[in-house]
């Protein structure tokens, strides 16, 4: 028999060969094809799986649950009582895909360039050091909605989180704790220095993600959008180092 199941909690090509693995562990299962980016495992079994079995299963596993079941029986599909069909996940335009992120920066350089304009004059430098304040805030505090999600995303592509589990949950402080010092402009000469060192070292760890075919998605603004891991990711990243660098020299 043929079931198809969504699962939710899956953020990448690691996510996917876990839950494959999981499912495989179940004896009544021949084979599994699982999708991160629809969220689904299509499964192949002797028979229908025990539910308890497959949640424990997917528990071990990590962060992953069932939501939906949908059984097809020689060709004729059999939808269970609590679900009349599963939702196919719509491909989105780059527009659409990447729009949350451009309202953020638009949001965050308007804010940031009032309060550069004071008595009819306009500070770039000023600018730069609220657009950073915002940013590093705004990207935190979405890391910070669900920081066991963040910190699982962002194991599987920077070289420290990935040694080092405990730093996904560290690093949205650190934006945050470098949005306050932006904000403040206390001790701005180490806050440039250290935006270099962190943003600089993420960005290694996107470069080369960048370069291998598994598909990874960003963790940038953390579970609540789906961004791909690419260009974006790491334009962000290095402007960041960049202006904090230029205002180091200025």
């Amino acid at each position: 028999m043929n079931i198809t199941y969504t699962i939710t909690g899956m953020t990448c090509g690691g996510c996917a060969a876990k839950v494959k693995s999981a499912f495989l562990k179940h004896p009544d299962v021949l084979s599994v094809e699982v999708s991160h980016q629809e969220g689904t495992a299509k499964v192949q079994a002797h028979r229908n799986p025990d539910r308890s079995q497959l949640d424990k299963l997917l528990a071990d596993a990590g962060d992953y649950h069932i939501t939906v079941v949908a059984e097809n029986n020689n060709s004729k599909e059999n939808i269970h009582s609590h679900a009349s069909a599963i939702p196919e996940q719509e491909t989105l335009s780059t527009w659409e895909t990447y729009k949350p992120l451009v309202l953020i920066f638009l949001f965050v350089s308007g804010v940031a360039a009032l309060a550069s304009y004071q008595e009819g004059t306009f500070s770039w430098h000023h600018w730069m050091r609220y657009f950073m304040a915002g940013f590093f805030i705004v990207f935190s505090f979405f890391k910070l909605l669900d920081l066991k999600g963040f910190a699982r995303s962002y194991a599987m592509y920077d070289l420290l989180a990935r040694q080092w589990k405990g730093y996904g949950y560290v690093y949205p402080f650190l934006e945050l704790g470098l949005g306050v010092l932006y904000i403040t402009a206390i001790h701005l000469p180490a806050t440039h220095v250290a935006t270099i060192v962190i943003m600089g070292f993420s960005s290694i760890g996107v470069i080369r993600n960048m370069l291998s075919p598994n598909q990874v998605q960003c963790a940038c603004l953390g579970t609540v959008f789906k961004l791909p891991l690419g260009n974006v990711t790491l334009v962000e990243d290095l402007l960041m180092v960049a202006m904090a660098g230029m205002m180091l020299v200025m």
